[in-house]
């Protein structure tokens, strides 16, 4: 187990550098001049080569990239002199619109993506896991028609219109619920749950349809395998056979979905975050990409590949817990 956590962290690490490496090179070569876009429109030559002298970007890019790589683990000072600025790591740079650290401008937007993404995980999974399981014992019954009929309606109802049909309804007509604000948890637990009910719904909708669909696919698939058929064989109590035989390989292709939608989510969820006006770092990526800022925008993708690379790594050590197969190759 120690020799497969390591060669996992080693890949997890190469693809990291090549993300890194991939989308420095994106926006070294693709996004116009920063130091164009900082000067602003009326700007001198002499400006515009003094910015790109403070940015290092007058280096070639394989320098500028090191450099930036460095500042990731060690820090980087940007300029010179009485006008160098100290920029600690991990540095991802400053923002060409408020000059603040992008590293700075994520750590205090996270909480409030981190919140949004538990609590839609945690309503997802037990509305997805419990819906599948009971389409699966009831297969072919008017539960099991209903339930799909209503997954297939979760599954094509756009985000953003539940979010707002949510909003003029319980918050416009029936004033059940306050317009979402990033409440701290700290401050008020109660106003804290309400301000994030809308928001865990609206994500929830969609992924709880999929993983309804998913589970029990699995679990039908699951309850066909010989094994199983050996343990009715043997008159093995139905709730024993479901309980610890049936659902633990039901579920490991779930297990891996949840870790990438997910992990995903922890690097914003752009569509609620905007729509619903919470300050996470999917609306800070939405307004930078609106504002064409490059560090956030690099800042936020490098956050999200981070996410998604870790929850992988994460996902294979849960399934050496789950299914002893795999603990046996490992």
């Amino acid at each position: 187990m120690p020799r497969y956590l390591v060669g996992r962290i080693a890949a997890m690490a190469g693809v990291l550098l090549l993300v890194c490496l991939f989308t420095y090179a994106v926006f070294f070569l693709l996004s116009p001049d920063p130091a164009v876009q900082i000067c602003g429109k009326n700007c001198t030559p002499d400006r515009i080569d003094q910015i790109r002298q403070n940015l290092g970007l007058d280096r070639p890019f394989w320098t500028q990239f090191f450099t930036f790589l460095g500042g990731l683990f060690a820090g980087r000072t940007y300029g010179e002199g009485a006008n160098a600025v100290q920029c600690a790591a991990p540095c991802l740079g400053y923002s060409f619109q408020s000059s603040q650290s992008v590293t700075d401008m994520i750590v205090q937007r996270l909480p409030v993506s981190a919140t949004v993404a538990i609590g839609a995980a945690v309503l997802w999974l037990l509305v997805g896991v419990i819906s599948g399981l009971i389409g699966a014992v009831k297969e072919g019954t008017w539960v099991d028609r209903t339930l799909t009929g209503l997954t297939l309606g979760g599954l094509s109802i756009p985000n953003y219109v539940l979010a707002l049909v949510l909003q003029y309804v319980l918050v416009v007509q029936l004033q059940w619920l306050p317009f979402p604000q990033a409440v701290p948890f700290g401050e008020d637990p109660g106003r804290w749950f309400l301000n994030f009910v809308m928001p865990w719904i609206v994500l929830a909708v969609g992924y709880a349809a999929g993983y309804t669909r998913l589970t029990r696919a699995n679990v039908i698939d699951t309850l066909q395998e010989n094994f199983l058929r050996t343990a009715r064989a043997k008159g093995l109590a139905p709730r024993l056979i479901w309980r610890r035989h049936a659902l633990r390989p039901a579920l490991t292709p779930v297990v891996t979905v949840f870790g990438m939608d997910f992990a995903g989510l922890l690097g914003g969820a752009l569509i609620t975050e905007t729509v619903f006006g919470l300050n996470g770092v999917g609306k800070m990526a939405a307004d930078s990409i609106a504002k064409n800022d490059q560090p956030v925008i690099m800042g936020v993708t490098l956050l999200a590949a981070f996410f998604v690379v870790v929850g992988n790594v994460v996902v294979d050590v849960v399934y050496t817990f789950i299914d002893p197969r795999v603990r046996v190759a490992a």
